[in-house]
């Protein structure tokens, strides 16, 4: 009598995957619990004045000048973090989270470049590639968030929701108006990181200074809905919007100082290396230079 293919998948003794733990339980009801607002949530439309920036001013040949120039603040934070990356020893740093640092940085640089297509002629069409390049950095920074103190299949989980998310809420926003799954994933992204910043790292996760992260991207949040009153507040030298991407560009300095660690770790270990190989005859000289350094 011959066994049905269930029966044979049994009898094999195939590994169950992990339960989900607690806290990778809270982050699915968390984006659940986001996602049933940007589906029935109350519709939000974009301001009629989304395009009219308080800093119009050409510098250069370069129109809306200090909105677009400072995206170099995301250039030298994406260009940075990629360098500081590599420089990380795969030992150091596992896979998930390299592989999430990087969709970070490199995002980084895409969010710069929409941003300057939009700023150079603030428009419909511009804005679709700026909230489109933000994308990448906000799946990048909310994986390693969720790697970092959760698990790294949550990180991994959290940064693909978002590459999802992102792009059909932009959807939504272009084809009805409707903002509001794009404030969610936005600000919806900034909670989970608030609650994970609450969250005790992991002792194997690369150590994040997330409560800096939200400060510093809540304050650009501010920035840009205070654009004209900081533009007036200071006579006309700089807007909110300006400074918003500065402040934005910003909230890489924990992930770039925490991949800086291990790069320092890896230096100081290359350092001590020589004091403990063998060198010469049985190890005669590396003994030698041990104890000239007051081993």
């Amino acid at each position: 009598m011959s066994s049905s293919p269930v029966t044979v998948l049994r009898s094999r003794g195939l590994p169950k995957l992990p339960r989900l733990s607690y806290a990778e339980t809270g982050l699915l009801l968390g984006a659940a619990a986001l996602l049933a607002l940007a589906l029935f949530g109350p519709l939000l439309p974009a301001s009629e004045h989304q395009h009219g920036f308080a800093d119009q001013r050409t510098l250069w040949g370069i129109p809306c000048a200090l909105d677009v120039l400072s995206n170099l603040a995301f250039v030298l934070a994406g260009a940075w973090g990629l360098s500081v990356l590599r420089r990380v020893a795969p030992s150091a740093l596992d896979a998930t989270s390299r592989a999430l640092a990087a969709l970070f940085f490199g995002g980084l640089l895409c969010t710069a470049a929409g941003s300057v297509l939009y700023h150079w002629q603030p428009q419909d069409a511009g804005l679709l590639w700026d909230r489109l390049g933000m994308v990448l950095p906000f799946a990048g920074l909310l994986g390693l968030a969720a790697a970092s103190r959760v698990s790294a299949r949550a990180g991994v989980a959290a940064a693909g929701t978002v590459l999802l998310a992102g792009p059909m809420a932009v959807w939504v926003w272009v084809h009805t108006g409707n903002l509001l799954p794009w404030a969610v994933v936005q600000l919806g992204g900034l909670l989970v990181v608030l609650v994970l910043a609450c969250v005790p790292p992991r002792a194997d996760g690369l150590a994040l200074h997330l409560g800096v992260v939200v400060v510093l991207y809540a304050l650009a949040k501010l920035l840009e809905a205070a654009d004209h009153p900081v533009f007036e507040a200071t006579g006309g030298w700089v807007s909110g919007h300006s400074l918003k991407h500065v402040l934005a560009a910003g909230a890489a300095w924990p992930v770039l100082t925490a991949l800086g660690a291990l790069v320092a770790l890896r230096h100081s270990d290359a350092a001590v290396m020589p004091l403990v190989m063998p060198s010469g005859q049985n190890g005669a000289h590396a003994v030698g230079v041990a104890r000239r350094s007051g081993a």
